[in-house]
C-alpha cells in the first residue's frame, strides 16, 4: 500500500519520465568527495577503451495498447529421479533447464526480440512442488559465448578477463544449502551446468528463480533469464483459493526497444564504462508479452504477482476502483485478507491477490502502474467455474520476538557521487564486495538488523536464506549520523502496513528512514549474501556476503580474539 510522500529525487525522475538511459548519462569529475573513497575513471589506457554505443530507441507509447493475449509461462516437467546428495538411497524428482537464446514477438507491431530464456521462453517454465519435496534442477547454460549486452569491465567481478557469458541460478526466496543458493562467484560457461538441491522446507508461497552471476546480473536478467517457482502445502488447499485457470502468475517488468524490435539497454556514455545507476523502460511487459490483455470471468481470481523489473517500483492499481484483497507477501499467506486499493512492489517482491471481477461483464478493466497502463482484462458475460467465498483467516504469522534476539546490527545504504552528482557506487555499510565479512549470524539464533538509508532514493534489500518480518521504520538525523555515527530519531516508530504484516525476504527501506527488520537464521551454516535488488546497484558493490555460522565456530573466533 501506498504509505509515503515522494520526493522528486533522481530515480523518481527517471522512472516518471521513462526516458531510461538519456536521462542517466553521466557526466562529471572521476573522483568523489568524501575522504577515503577515490574510485578511477578506469583501470584502462582511455585508448584502448571500447566507445560507447548509442542506438535510437522506439518510443514505446506508440505502440497499440492490449493487441496480444496474456501468455501463461508453461510448466517445468520433471525428467525422472536422480539420488538425493543428503541421502544416496533416496531418489529425488529431477528437472533439466537449458539457457539458451532465441526469438519470439513481444508484441503484435513488433519485429522478433532477440531474449536469452529457460528452455527457450521468457519467464521461464513455471514450477509447482508440494512442501517438504526435495527436488534437483540441473541448470544448463547453453547460451552463446559473446554477450549481446553492454558489459562493463570497471565492475566489480566483470573484469576483462572474467568470460563475457556466464551464469548461476538463484532460487529467491528459498531455505537452500548454500551450494545450491546462486552465489554470485560460482559461475559457468556456456557449455557447463551446474546441479541444485530444493529442499522445498518451507510454507505455500511463489517464489522466483533468476540469474545471479556476478558482475552481469543486470544484463542477464535484462535479457530474460527469470521464472516463478511455486510452493504448495496442506494449509493452502485447505483454504480452497481461486485454482486452474482462474490462478494466474503475473511477472511484470519493462524493457525499451529499438526500431528493430531488439532490446535497448542504455549506456552511461563515458568511455570504458557503460554502468548506469537504474533502468526504465517505457514499455510494460507481463508474461513476456507488452501491454497484453486477459479474457476473464465475473468471478473472484487469483493473481501471483511478480516484480522482476530492474530498477522500477510499481504502484499499481485497477480502473473501475475492484475490490483487491492482498492474501500474500513474498513467503506465504497473510494471517487475514487486507483489503486494499494500490500495491507498491519493488524490485524482488511478490503480493498474492484476490480480484473480484463480479458485476463487471462485458467491461475491460485496466491495470495501472500509475498513469502507465500495463494491461488489460476483458470481461466476459458467464462464468464456467463455481465462485469461492474469500475466507476471513488465512494463516496465523507467529510473530519473532525482539527479546529473543542475541544481537542488533547497524548496516548503512550508502551512495557516492561524482562532483557533478553522477551516482559512482552504492555500499552496504560502507564496505565493498571483496572485503572481509563481517555479518556472520549463529545458525538458529534471531537477529535484529536496522537497515540505516543515507542516500536519496529507496533501496529493496533482500537477504538470502532467511525469511523475515519488519519491525518498523523510523526517520532520523541524516546529517547528525554521517558526522556523529550516532542516531537520532525525528519521530516516532511507523509499524509495518498491514500488507507488510507476513513473512518477507525482501524489505522496502526508505529514504532517512531506518527500517528495523527481524530474521532467525535456520537452515544451513555456510556463504549466502544480502544486498540491494536494484540490479544496478546490486551489480556496482551494493551486495556483501554474510556467513551463517555454527555455534562451534561461532566460540572458537570469541577464543581466539
Amino acid at each position: 500500500m501506498k504509505s509515503k510522500t515522494e520526493l522528486i529525487t533522481r530515480r523518481k525522475f527517471l522512472r516518471d519520465t521513462a526516458l531510461a538511459g538519456a536521462a542517466a548519462i553521466a557526466t562529471g569529475a572521476s573522483l568523489t568527495i568524501y575522504p577515503g573513497h577515490v574510485f578511477s575513471q578506469s583501470v584502462f589506457p582511455k585508448s584502448v577503451l571500447p566507445q560507447p554505443v548509442f542506438r535510437s530507441m522506439l518510443n514505446a507509447n506508440k505502440l497499440a495498447r492490449f493487441v496480444d493475449p496474456l501468455p501463461i509461462p508453461p510448466r517445468a516437467r520433471s525428467k525422472g529421479s536422480r539420488p538425493s546428495p543428503q541421502n544416496p538411497s533416496t531418489r529425488l524428482p529431477y528437472y533439466r533447464l537449458e539457457m539458451r537464446e532465441f526469438q519470439t514477438r513481444l508484441h503484435r507491431d513488433l519485429k522478433p526480440t532477440r531474449q536469452w530464456g529457460f528452455e527457450g521462453v521468457a519467464p521461464g517454465p513455471i514450477f509447482e512442488v508440494q512442501g517438504g519435496q526435495e527436488i534437483l534442477v540441473e541448470w544448463v547454460n547453453r547460451l552463446p559465448a559473446v554477450h549481446f549486452l553492454p558489459i562493463d569491465h570497471s565492475i566489480a567481478g566483470a573484469e576483462a578477463k572474467t568470460p563475457s557469458v556466464r551464469t548461476v541460478v538463484h532460487l529467491h526466496g528459498a531455505k537452500t544449502p548454500p551450494a545450491s543458493d546462486g552465489f554470485p562467484e560460482d559461475w559457468f560457461q556456456p557449455g557447463a551446468s551446474a546441479l541444485c538441491h530444493y529442499p522445498n522446507q518451507q510454507d505455500a508461497a511463489m517464489l522466483w528463480y533468476h540469474d545471479h552471476a556476478m558482475g552481469i546480473n543486470r544484463l542477464n536478467i535484462y535479457a530474460g533469464l527469470v521464472g516463478a517457482y511455486v510452493i504448495r502445502d496442506d494449509v493452502e488447499t485447505a483454504l480452497k483459493l481461486p485454482a486452474g485457470p482462474y490462478e494466474i502468475p503475473l511477472v511484470i517488468y519493462d524493457r525499451s526497444f529499438d526500431p528493430q524490435g531488439a532490446l535497448y539497454y542504455p549506456v552511461s556514455g563515458k568511455p570504458g564504462h557503460p554502468w548506469v545507476s537504474e533502468f526504465y523502460g517505457d514499455a510494460m511487459l507481463v508474461n513476456g508479452k507488452v501491454f497484453p490483455y486477459l479474457e476473464v470471468e465475473p468471478r473472484k481470481y487469483r493473481f501471483r504477482v511478480l516484480n522482476a523489473a530492474n530498477a522500477r517500483d510499481f504502484n499499481l492499481t485497477l480502473s473501475k476502483s475492484l475490490p483487491i484483497y492482498q492474501i500474500g507477501t513474498d513467503l506465504g499467506l497473510l494471517p487475514a485478507p487486507v483489503p486494499i486499493k494500490n500495491l507498491e512492489l519493488f524490485p524482488g517482491e511478490r503480493a498474492d491477490l484476490i480480484v473480484d471481477f463480479a458485476g463487471n461483464s462485458g467491461h475491460s478493466i485496466v491495470l495501472k502502474d500509475e498513469s502507465i497502463e500495463v494491461m488489460q482484462f476483458r470481461v466476459g458475460h458467464g462464468s464456467a467455474g463455481k465462485d469461492f467465498s474469500l475466507p476471513a483467516t488465512l494463516r496465523p504469522v507467529t510473530k519473532l520476538r525482539e527479546t529473543d534476539a542475541v544481537k542488533s546490527r547497524e548496516l548503512t545504504l550508502v551512495e557516492y557521487n561524482t562532483f557533478g552528482g553522477s551516482s559512482l557506487v552504492m555500499l552496504l555499510n560502507d564496505t565493498h564486495w571483496h572485503m572481509p565479512i563481517t555479518e556472520k549470524p549463529v545458525l538458529n539464533s534471531v537477529e535484529i538488523w536496522n537497515l540505516i538509508n543515507l542516500t536519496e532514493d529507496a533501496h529493496p534489500i533482500h537477504l538470502h536464506l532467511v525469511r523475515m518480518q519488519i519491525l518498523d521504520r523510523r526517520p532520523f538525523d541524516q546529517f547528525a549520523f554521517t558526522m556523529h555515527h550516532k542516531l537520532r530519531f525525528l519521530g516516532p516508530p511507523i509499524p509495518p502496513a498491514p500488507n507488510e504484516a507476513g513473512w518477507k525476504d525482501t524489505v522496502r527501506c526508505e529514504s532517512g528512514m531506518v527500517t528495523r527488520i527481524i530474521a532467525r537464521f535456520e537452515g544451513y551454516p555456510g556463504r549466502y549474501v544480502w544486498h540491494c535488488h536494484i540490479l544496478e546497484h546490486e551489480d556496482n558493490e551494493m551486495m556483501r556476503p554474510y556467513e551463517v555460522i555454527t555455534p562451534q565456530q561461532a566460540a572458537r573466533e570469541l577464543a581466539s580474539r
